[in-house]
C-alpha cells in the first residue's frame, strides 16, 4: 500500500502473481517486474498510472485446504490468455534468511524500478520486515508467464520459497532519468 494511505477492505489486499527479475542501478539493488496479474481493477489502474507498473487483469483463485494450496490465474481479457495453474505448500518451518544466502539475495530488496510510457527510469523505495520464509514444493501444471517476453526455463529446477504474508509500504515513484 502506497504510504501514507490506510488499508482499504478489498483493494489493499487480492490475489497477485508476478514475474520479476533482480536489477541495479547505481548500486542500488531492486526488482524489475516484466508482468504483474491481479484481481483488483482500482488496484491495476493506479499501479499503471502512478507506478507506471505493468500490471494486468486476471481472473484468480485461491483456495487452501491446511497447508496445501491451489492458485488458478488467467490474464484477461480470456480471448488470449496467459495462464498459470499450481497447487504448492510449504515444507519447513519460519526462518529468516541468513546474511550472504541466495534467499536473503533473492528477497530482501527494497525498491523497484520502472519506465513510463515516456521512457522516464523511476525507483519506488519499498519498505518491509523480512521476509517470514518456508522451504516449498510445486507441481506447475500450467505456466505461460515467461511466453509473452521470449523467456525460457527449460530444464532449471525451480527455487520457491513460501510466505503466508507480508505487508509492504511504497513510497511515491523518484524519476533517475
Amino acid at each position: 500500500m502506497m504510504r501514507p494511505f490506510p488499508d482499504l477492505p478489498g483493494i489493499s489486499a487480492f490475489p497477485e502473481l508476478n514475474l520479476r527479475t533482480y536489477v541495479e542501478k547505481d548500486g542500488k539493488p531492486g526488482v524489475w517486474f516484466f508482468s504483474l496479474d491481479a484481481t483488483q481493477p482500482l488496484a491495476v489502474w493506479a499501479a499503471r498510472r502512478f507506478f507506471h507498473l505493468p500490471y494486468v487483469r486476471a481472473k484468480m483463485s485461491l483456495t487452501n485446504s491446511g497447508d496445501d494450496h491451489r492458485f488458478d490465474s488467467v490474464r484477461l481479457p480470456e480471448s488470449s490468455p496467459v495462464t498459470f495453474h499450481a497447487n504448492y505448500r510449504p515444507t519447513s518451518e519460519v526462518y529468516e534468511a541468513s546474511s550472504g544466502t541466495l534467499e536473503r539475495w533473492l528477497t530482501e530488496r527494497y525498491c523497484l524500478y520502472t519506465k513510463s510510457p515516456a521512457g522516464t527510469l523511476y525507483r519506488t523505495e519499498v519498505h518491509h520486515h523480512p521476509w517470514p520464509l518456508q522451504s516449498a514444493e510445486v507441481e506447475i501444471e500450467r505456466n505461460d508467464l515467461l511466453t509473452p517476453h521470449g523467456l525460457e526455463v527449460d530444464g532449471l529446477p525451480p527455487i520457491l520459497h513460501f510466505a503466508r504474508r507480508l505487508d509492504v509500504v511504497a513510497w511515491s515513484p523518484v524519476i533517475l532519468i
